[in-house]
């Protein structure tokens, strides 16, 4: 066999055992951390973009003083709020859906309005309780239009800016928000918060 058959013969096995060791090395790892811990992993919009915006939108329009107003005006109680859709207008798959239950939560939490069901959500509680009125004890049944009104709708969009060059990128994300009176289409707050992220990508190294 001529010495350059044998060199590339050598190489090739060479090559082959390397590969297989390195298969070999490679598994999977697993670790649980806490659900609120702070992550950022590809620089996407993730659940700690969500949370975090979602408490400091909630934190802006609760500054703004018409919880206060509202409270002054009908004896003590609380206003009533629908938290609408949030469009997503970026080029991500952002669950928009988790951003407006976040937004929920932040809301609920304060203690200064009072969230109501969403449209999709009522259709189950009213046919629910249009059920209980036939199948339900008397004294168990909840009662017909009951119902908590909202006042207020708070919505928005997300829109998202990316910037690259080579291994480095920059992804702006805008959240605007916007509170409306139901009764006379009034914007009594709007609000937005920027999140502005760097990435950069490692060098491949053997």
């Amino acid at each position: 066999m001529l010495p350059t058959q044998i060199r590339r013969r050598a190489i090739t096995a060479f090559g082959g055992a390397l590969l297989v060791a390195v298969a070999g090395c490679a598994s999977t790892r697993v670790s649980r951390i806490e659900p609120n811990a702070v992550t950022d992993l590809s620089g996407r919009w993730n659940d700690t973009d969500s949370r975090l915006v979602a408490n400091q939108l909630i934190e802006q329009t609760l500054a703004a003083g018409w919880t206060k107003r509202y409270t002054d005006t009908h004896g003590g109680e609380a206003p009533a709020v629908l938290v609408g859709g949030f469009t997503n207008r970026t080029m991500e798959h952002i669950p928009v859906g988790t951003f407006v239950k976040d937004i929920e939560n932040a809301l609920i939490s304060t203690g200064a309005a009072r969230v109501v069901a969403s449209g999709a959500e009522r259709g189950d509680i009213r046919a629910e309780r249009k059920d209980q009125q036939q199948n339900a004890r008397a004294d168990t049944r909840s009662k017909l239009g009951q119902e908590l009104g909202a006042r207020y709708v708070l919505a928005g969009e997300l829109q998202a800016i990316e910037d690259v060059e080579g291994r480095e990128r920059i992804v702006f994300y805008q959240v605007d928000a916007s509170l409306i009176d139901l009764e006379t289409n009034a914007k009594v707050w709007v609000g937005q918060k920027k999140i502005k992220k760097y990435i950069e990508r490692a060098r491949f190294t053997l």
